[in-house]
């Protein structure tokens, strides 16, 4: 109908620029591959459909993308993908907030679009996106799910652009597997889509990890659950068993964005911080970002800040939400895509960090550095906690190990940490 409007509308008053001169303003050769085809209906375009046109068609010529086939051809290739939501805000193609920790994408092929690639398709976003999933859904008919010896089902559906992942797109194909009970779902990867009832999670459990194990790139750790036809994170409380495991996997797709955002941090601007995570004598995993000393530091919102000096001398690890009674000393929000971060410049002297409220003090940190893997460190003197943050993370979950720091920072490692 779109097309057909074009036809019928009322004339413009005035001229309308024409392709030429529109492509020569742009510095776009009139020969350029594919655009003939895709141009033939620029004659009935208004002023502003063309002027936006020619911008779309500039936007991929300087990117060096390939211009796309008619709409009429390339309707029956768009497919969807999920992709972590830090990737979908990172890169340069269209993307929407699917769900907690995924974005949705639209392909063809090996492209990715774009708004251009919509503008140059004569179609509105949300026409690609129903035209996509219709694809995805029509390919997914005779798919089917198996159902493994553990109980849980994994989507049998392979595509060689968008794997299986996708099938989250249309809960219609799984929300039946197991009637009345609540289902729980898993994609650790984009060929894989785990579902399971609430009692077989320590099954899901078991596979996702599996598969997170043997993994370079996750496209999503932490698990789903379907709740009033909406997939949302599955929030699980202590003592829930399973409560652990999900808040690590929760924080293994945090670490995962932050470790790819510092890829893209500008060392003029600030430095990144070695980051992992340790867990207090209850077992509840903290989070944890190192500042060393002698250069500004772009800082997450983290649980815990272990503090080193440029000699490498460690100094405690404190919990970050009280970072803030350092008055002196303030952030400032930077500008960049995926988790927060906040640029600080200088360093805490003494007295400033007992303002703070303690995890370890300076020997317990050091005191787990020199712990040989494998073996378990005391757990660190703390006083009485008076935040709720710190109140929080002290009291909630049991015992284990922080990631190892780089080796120019391995004298200020923190190690092991917990009690046996």
């Amino acid at each position: 109908m779109a097309l057909f409007s074009k036809f019928f509308k009322r004339t413009e008053e005035g001229p309308r620029p024409e392709l030429g001169s529109l492509l020569a303003e742009r510095a776009i050769p009139l020969d350029l591959p594919g655009l003939q085809e895709l141009t033939k209906d620029f004659d009935h375009f208004s002023s502003a459909e063309r002027l936006a046109y020619a911008d779309a068609l500039a936007e991929l010529y300087r990117a060096g993308v390939a211009l796309p086939e008619p709409w009429k051809f390339s309707q029956y290739e768009v497919l969807p993908e999920l992709v972590p939501h830090w990737l979908g805000e990172r890169e340069p193609f269209f993307h929407r907030p699917f769900c907690d920790g995924l974005t949705l994408r639209v392909r063809i092929g090996d492209h990715r679009l774009t708004k251009a690639w919509a503008v140059l398709f004569e179609s509105a976003m949300e026409d690609v996106l129903d035209q996509a999933l219709h694809n995805l859904r029509e390919k997914a008919k005779a798919a089917g799910f198996e159902r493994l010896p553990s109980g849980i089902y994994r989507s049998l559906f392979k595509d060689p652009n968008v794997g299986s992942a996708a099938m989250l797109l249309l809960p219609e194909f799984w929300e039946n597997l197991f009637p009345g009970q609540n289902h729980f779902l898993a994609v650790p990867n984009p060929d894989t889509l785990l579902v399971a009832p609430q009692v077989l999670l320590p099954k899901l459990l078991e596979a996702t990890t599996k598969i997170i194990g043997s993994q370079e790139h996750v496209l999503l750790a932490t698990l789903l659950t379907f709740v009033e036809k909406k997939l949302v994170t599955a929030n699980l409380q202590d003592p829930h068993p399973i409560a652990q495991p999900q808040r690590e996997l929760r924080q293994l797709d945090l670490l995962q964005a932050l470790r790819n955002q510092d890829l893209d941090l500008d060392p003029a601007t600030a430095h990144p911080m070695p980051l992992g995570t340790l867990r207090n004598s209850q077992g509840r995993t903290l989070t944890y970002a190192t500042w060393v000393e002698g250069a500004p530091i772009a800082l997450p919102e983290v649980d815990l800040i272990a503090f080193v000096k440029a000699d490498g001398e460690a100094l405690g690890i404190y919990f970050r939400q009280t970072l803030p009674r350092i008055q002196e000393i303030r952030g400032t929000a930077l500008p960049m895509w995926g988790p927060r971060r906040s640029r600080f410049e200088g360093f805490p002297n003494e007295e400033q960090l007992g303002r703070l409220e303690i995890f370890a003090t300076a020997d317990k940190m050091k005191a787990m550095s020199q712990e040989e893997p494998g073996k378990t460190a005391p757990q660190p003197a703390s006083p009485r906690p008076t935040t709720p943050a710190a109140a929080n993370a002290l009291n909630t979950s049991k015992a284990a190990q922080a990631a190892a720091l780089p080796a120019n920072l391995r004298g200020a490692s923190l190690g092991v940490q917990g009690d046996e």
